[in-house]
Protein backbone atom coordinates (compact mmCIF):
# COMPACT_ATOMS: atom_id res chain seq x y z
CA UNK A 1 0.00 0.00 0.00
CA UNK A 2 3.10 2.23 -0.08
CA UNK A 3 2.46 3.65 3.38
CA UNK A 4 4.95 6.06 4.88
CA UNK A 5 7.44 5.08 7.55
CA UNK A 6 5.50 7.17 10.08
CA UNK A 7 2.34 5.19 9.30
CA UNK A 8 4.14 1.87 9.70
CA UNK A 9 5.99 2.72 12.90
CA UNK A 10 3.03 2.15 15.32
CA UNK A 11 2.43 -1.30 13.78
CA UNK A 12 6.07 -2.26 14.29
CA UNK A 13 5.99 -0.93 17.85
CA UNK A 14 2.88 -2.99 18.63
CA UNK A 15 4.34 -6.18 17.16
CA UNK A 16 7.65 -5.73 18.97
CA UNK A 17 5.83 -5.16 22.27
CA UNK A 18 3.32 -8.01 22.07
CA UNK A 19 5.38 -10.83 20.55
CA UNK A 20 8.06 -12.43 22.70
CA UNK A 21 9.29 -15.11 20.29
CA UNK A 22 12.01 -14.57 17.65
CA UNK A 23 10.88 -12.03 15.07
CA UNK A 24 11.65 -11.54 11.39
CA UNK A 25 10.68 -8.31 9.63
CA UNK A 26 10.65 -8.75 5.85
CA UNK A 27 10.54 -5.80 3.48
CA UNK A 28 8.63 -5.41 0.23
CA UNK A 29 11.64 -5.90 -2.06
CA UNK A 30 11.83 -2.29 -3.22
CA UNK A 31 15.40 -1.27 -2.42
CA UNK A 32 14.70 2.34 -1.41
CA UNK A 33 11.51 1.58 0.50
CA UNK A 34 13.20 -1.24 2.39
CA UNK A 35 16.03 1.08 3.44
CA UNK A 36 13.58 3.52 5.04
CA UNK A 37 11.36 0.89 6.64
CA UNK A 38 14.01 -1.52 7.89
CA UNK A 39 16.14 1.25 9.37
CA UNK A 40 13.07 2.29 11.36
CA UNK A 41 12.49 -1.34 12.41
CA UNK A 42 16.06 -1.56 13.70
CA UNK A 43 15.51 1.54 15.82
CA UNK A 44 12.07 0.61 17.17
CA UNK A 45 13.18 -2.94 18.02
CA UNK A 46 16.39 -2.02 19.81
CA UNK A 47 17.19 -4.74 22.34
CA UNK A 48 14.89 -7.32 20.69
CA UNK A 49 17.53 -8.94 18.45
CA UNK A 50 15.15 -9.16 15.48
CA UNK A 51 16.13 -10.35 12.00
CA UNK A 52 15.57 -7.96 9.09
CA UNK A 53 15.62 -8.49 5.35
CA UNK A 54 15.99 -8.68 2.49
CA UNK A 55 19.42 -7.05 2.72
CA UNK A 56 20.87 -6.93 -0.80
CA UNK A 57 23.98 -5.56 -2.49
CA UNK A 58 22.21 -2.25 -3.25
CA UNK A 59 21.15 -1.46 0.31
CA UNK A 60 23.47 -3.41 2.60
CA UNK A 61 25.40 -0.32 3.73
CA UNK A 62 22.35 1.62 4.89
CA UNK A 63 20.45 -1.28 6.46
CA UNK A 64 23.59 -2.98 7.71
CA UNK A 65 24.69 0.23 9.41
CA UNK A 66 21.40 0.47 11.30
CA UNK A 67 21.57 -3.20 12.21
CA UNK A 68 25.02 -2.66 13.68
CA UNK A 69 23.92 0.43 15.62
CA UNK A 70 20.87 -1.29 17.13
CA UNK A 71 22.35 -4.80 17.37
CA UNK A 72 19.94 -6.55 14.99
CA UNK A 73 20.38 -9.57 12.68
CA UNK A 74 20.59 -9.10 8.91
CA UNK A 75 19.27 -11.57 6.33
CA UNK A 76 21.63 -11.35 3.36
CA UNK A 77 19.60 -12.06 0.22
CA UNK A 78 21.16 -13.01 -3.11
CA UNK A 79 20.02 -14.78 -6.27
CA UNK A 80 20.65 -18.52 -5.97
CA UNK A 81 24.42 -18.40 -6.47
CA UNK A 82 27.13 -19.46 -4.03
CA UNK A 83 29.62 -16.81 -5.16
CA UNK A 84 27.13 -13.96 -4.82
CA UNK A 85 26.15 -15.19 -1.36
CA UNK A 86 29.77 -15.27 -0.25
CA UNK A 87 30.46 -11.83 -1.73
CA UNK A 88 27.57 -10.21 0.14
CA UNK A 89 28.59 -11.90 3.38
CA UNK A 90 32.12 -10.50 2.96
CA UNK A 91 30.74 -7.00 2.34
CA UNK A 92 28.61 -7.19 5.49
CA UNK A 93 31.54 -8.42 7.57
CA UNK A 94 33.76 -5.65 6.23
CA UNK A 95 31.02 -3.15 7.08
CA UNK A 96 31.21 -4.36 10.67
CA UNK A 97 28.24 -6.70 11.01
CA UNK A 98 29.25 -9.35 13.59
CA UNK A 99 29.49 -12.97 12.41
CA UNK A 100 26.69 -14.01 14.75
CA UNK A 101 24.34 -11.42 13.22
CA UNK A 102 24.24 -12.74 9.65
CA UNK A 103 21.72 -15.14 8.09
CA UNK A 104 21.86 -16.14 4.42
CA UNK A 105 18.83 -16.07 2.12
CA UNK A 106 19.74 -17.87 -1.13
CA UNK A 107 16.26 -17.15 -2.64
CA UNK A 108 14.58 -20.43 -3.45
CA UNK A 109 12.19 -22.00 -5.90
CA UNK A 110 9.12 -24.14 -5.26
CA UNK A 111 8.68 -27.82 -6.05
CA UNK A 112 8.70 -28.12 -9.82
CA UNK A 113 10.16 -24.64 -10.27
CA UNK A 114 13.91 -24.95 -9.98
CA UNK A 115 13.97 -26.85 -6.70
CA UNK A 116 16.76 -29.13 -7.98
CA UNK A 117 19.03 -26.16 -8.67
CA UNK A 118 18.10 -24.57 -5.34
CA UNK A 119 18.90 -27.81 -3.54
CA UNK A 120 22.25 -28.15 -5.31
CA UNK A 121 23.40 -24.60 -4.54
CA UNK A 122 22.33 -24.80 -0.89
CA UNK A 123 24.12 -28.13 -0.58
CA UNK A 124 27.28 -26.53 -1.96
CA UNK A 125 26.88 -23.67 0.54
CA UNK A 126 26.70 -26.15 3.38
CA UNK A 127 29.62 -28.27 2.18
CA UNK A 128 31.81 -25.18 1.75
CA UNK A 129 30.86 -23.68 5.09
CA UNK A 130 30.79 -26.75 7.31
CA UNK A 131 33.09 -29.30 5.68
CA UNK A 132 35.62 -27.22 3.74
CA UNK A 133 36.09 -24.56 6.39
CA UNK A 134 34.91 -21.54 4.39
CA UNK A 135 33.89 -19.23 7.23
CA UNK A 136 32.30 -16.77 4.78
CA UNK A 137 29.58 -19.34 4.06
CA UNK A 138 29.18 -20.87 7.51
CA UNK A 139 26.01 -18.97 8.39
CA UNK A 140 22.43 -20.09 9.05
CA UNK A 141 20.22 -20.36 5.94
CA UNK A 142 16.75 -18.82 5.69
CA UNK A 143 14.27 -19.91 3.00
CA UNK A 144 11.22 -17.78 2.23
CA UNK A 145 9.46 -20.57 0.33
CA UNK A 146 5.82 -19.75 1.01
CA UNK A 147 5.67 -16.82 -1.40
CA UNK A 148 7.01 -19.11 -4.15
CA UNK A 149 4.76 -22.09 -3.48
CA UNK A 150 1.41 -20.36 -3.19
CA UNK A 151 1.73 -18.45 -6.47
CA UNK A 152 2.44 -21.38 -8.80
CA UNK A 153 -0.27 -22.52 -11.20
CA UNK A 154 -0.40 -26.10 -9.90
CA UNK A 155 -1.51 -24.79 -6.51
CA UNK A 156 -4.02 -22.29 -7.88
CA UNK A 157 -5.78 -24.24 -10.65
CA UNK A 158 -9.40 -24.78 -9.48
CA UNK A 159 -10.27 -28.36 -8.62
CA UNK A 160 -13.14 -28.37 -11.10
CA UNK A 161 -10.76 -27.61 -13.97
CA UNK A 162 -7.97 -30.03 -13.10
CA UNK A 163 -9.26 -32.89 -10.96
CA UNK A 164 -6.15 -35.00 -11.49
CA UNK A 165 -4.13 -32.64 -9.27
CA UNK A 166 -6.38 -33.19 -6.26
CA UNK A 167 -8.24 -30.76 -4.03
CA UNK A 168 -6.92 -27.19 -3.99
CA UNK A 169 -6.39 -26.93 -0.24
CA UNK A 170 -4.64 -30.27 0.08
CA UNK A 171 -2.61 -29.62 -3.06
CA UNK A 172 -1.14 -26.37 -1.72
CA UNK A 173 -0.28 -27.94 1.63
CA UNK A 174 1.45 -30.89 -0.05
CA UNK A 175 3.44 -28.62 -2.38
CA UNK A 176 4.50 -26.46 0.54
CA UNK A 177 5.38 -29.41 2.78
CA UNK A 178 7.47 -31.17 0.13
CA UNK A 179 9.27 -27.94 -0.76
CA UNK A 180 10.03 -27.25 2.90
CA UNK A 181 11.21 -30.83 3.45
CA UNK A 182 13.63 -30.65 0.52
CA UNK A 183 15.04 -27.34 1.70
CA UNK A 184 15.50 -28.62 5.24
CA UNK A 185 17.32 -31.65 3.89
CA UNK A 186 19.58 -29.41 1.81
CA UNK A 187 20.64 -27.44 4.88
CA UNK A 188 18.02 -24.77 5.66
CA UNK A 189 17.78 -23.61 9.28
CA UNK A 190 14.63 -21.48 8.90
CA UNK A 191 11.77 -22.19 6.48
CA UNK A 192 8.94 -19.69 6.12
CA UNK A 193 5.59 -21.40 5.51
CA UNK A 194 1.99 -20.18 5.51
CA UNK A 195 -0.42 -23.01 6.22
CA UNK A 196 -0.83 -24.42 9.77
CA UNK A 197 -1.24 -27.95 8.38
CA UNK A 198 2.12 -27.59 6.64
CA UNK A 199 3.64 -26.65 9.98
CA UNK A 200 2.15 -29.78 11.56
CA UNK A 201 3.57 -32.00 8.83
CA UNK A 202 7.02 -30.43 9.07
CA UNK A 203 7.08 -30.69 12.85
CA UNK A 204 6.18 -34.37 12.61
CA UNK A 205 9.00 -34.89 10.13
CA UNK A 206 11.51 -33.14 12.36
CA UNK A 207 10.45 -35.25 15.34
CA UNK A 208 10.87 -38.44 13.30
CA UNK A 209 14.36 -37.40 12.22
CA UNK A 210 15.62 -36.70 15.76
Amino acid sequence: MNKSVDEIRPVVEKIAKEIDIPLIFWGCGDVKKDIDVLKMVCEVCEGKNVAIGPVVDKNYKQIGGSAIAYKQVVIASTPIDINLAKQLNILLLELGVPENKIIMDPTVGALGYGIEYTYSVMERDRIAGLLQGDDKLAFPIYCYLSKEVWKIKEVNIPYEIERKLGKEKERGIIFEAITATLLLLSGADIVVIRHPETANLINELIEEMK
